[in-house]
């Protein structure tokens, strides 16, 4: 029996009607760019798994440190106890992270990153004796599947069933470079009327709603509206973070810096689960204190885990070093020439870039999960391309190792998808 007939006994996979999409695909191997299944056939990852294997699959320079780092020390709780991978880490986040990022909290995943941040943003204000209840998100953000994550989450295809548990949210549209006063109005009177404790948003690009982008500028000047009246600003750069955009951060590209950022995904290069939260020194004095319950009691299990520290120390060397920078800026060079080609092309109404982020969006009405979308995800697994449409939008978030010739592989699948539509 095959491991994807094994599969079907026991195994409830995520974000799939099982009715519906039964089958699933065997990966048995991966290595630099490539998926390879029960079959033998392989495929371009050309999302580095939901953007976490930056470096490339079982990178070698990540599995060594890994490896003798669990002859040393596997795992140990992290309340009371503290290790060198962790240390190591902090000061290498610290060295990369926006200048004001002072203090690191572990976590599991870019869900519980989100969770722990508005939970930062809530009891700074009741430690600071001035209770605030209400958050501001964008409209249409994604921040992961738990409560408060969700809460601030726009997209109901995910969040529909629990939405009368959900925390108070007021959204906001993202800036298009001609609505920023439209928003601060907006913002204004939300505040006038709420007491908004915290501004949990995706710097630049919206992962989940398809890559949608918006700009620096209006961005920096809600930033400046949230810091003037003591909103606590939580950038959740689980998708954006580590060298996507073209800089190690999206928040590198204003000048107002977060109170807290959320990390995951990229952060272990995709090699074991661990998240962090950090945030400035401003947001842990409101925490320091002789009162006991003005602590923030929250805990992992798997916190700081010293495997995951290893990877994501590996993994930010090799983010800073010369090869992977000057990998990045092909990439993004290779998706504009790229562009240019296809931006034309009848089929397609718009495209969008943002560092090594591609995406284009066809003239097509599609629905995010329908059968036309499931048409194109087939096209590009039959040409040994792994893409995973969102809805009418087709992105490329690949590998930072991926080579040229991979790249053009990509593309021509992409070209090669636009005719059969």
């Amino acid at each position: 029996m095959s491991l994807a007939d094994r599969d079907k006994k026991h195994l409830w996979h995520p974000l799939t009607q099982h009715k519906t999409h039964p089958d699933t695909i065997a990966i048995t191997k991966a290595e630099g760019c490539s998926l390879y299944d029960e079959n033998g056939n392989q495929y371009i990852d050309a999302i580095a798994s939901w953007y976490t294997c930056m470096y490339g699959h079982c990178n070698p320079y990540i599995t060594t440190r890994v490896s003798e780092q669990m002859q040393r020390l596997d795992q140990v709780v992290f309340s009371g106890f503290t290790h060198e991978p962790a240390v190591k880490l902090s000061e290498a986040l610290v060295g990369i992270l926006p200048e004001n990022q002072n203090k690191i909290f572990f976590s599991d995943n870019g869900s519980t990153a989100v969770e722990i941040g508005i939970k930062m943003a809530l009891q700074y204000h009741f430690n600071k004796g001035d209770k605030r209840q209400t958050l501001v998100a964008f409209e249409n953000g994604f921040h992961g599947d738990t409560f408060g994550a969700m809460s601030v989450s726009g997209l109901s295809v995910y969040n529909g069933p629990f939405e009368d548990f959900f925390i108070d949210v007021k959204r906001i549209p993202t800036p298009n470079g001609k609505n920023t006063n439209a928003i601060l109005k907006l913002l204004k009177r939300i505040h006038e009327s709420h007491s908004v404790a915290g501004f949990v948003y995706e710097p630049l690009v919206q992962g989940a709603a398809a890559m949608k982008m918006h700009h620096a500028e209006g961005l920096q000047t809600i930033l400046e509206f949230c810091q003037n009246k003591n909103i606590i600003t939580v950038a959740d750069e689980v998708m954006t973070g580590f060298g996507k955009t073209g800089r190690y951060f999206a928040s590198d590209y204003m000048q107002i810096k977060p109170d807290i950022m959320c990390l995951s995904k990229a952060l272990t290069a995709g090699l074991l689960p661990m998240a962090i939260t950090s945030c400035s020194q401003k947001i842990y004095d409101a925490f320091y204190s002789d009162d006991l319950k003005k602590g923030l009691f929250h805990g992992h299990t798997y916190s700081a885990n010293p495997l995951a520290c290893s990877a994501a120390l590996a993994g930010i060397e090799l983010l800073q070093s010369h090869v992977i920078q000057k990998n990045i800026q092909r990439i993004i060079e290779s998706h504009r020439r790229f562009d240019s080609k296809i931006k034309s092309h009848p089929k397609v109404e718009s495209t969008r870039q943002l560092g090594v982020i591609y995406a284009l969006d066809l003239n097509i009405e599609m629905s995010r999960y329908g059968g036309l979308r499931d048409k194109l995800f087939q096209h590009f697994m039959n040409h040994g391309v792994f893409l995973r449409p969102l809805g009418n939008t087709i992105y490329i978030l690949a590998p930072y190792v991926i080579s040229d010739s991979e790249l053009e592989k990509v593309y021509k699948s992409i070209q090669g998808a636009l005719e059969i539509l």
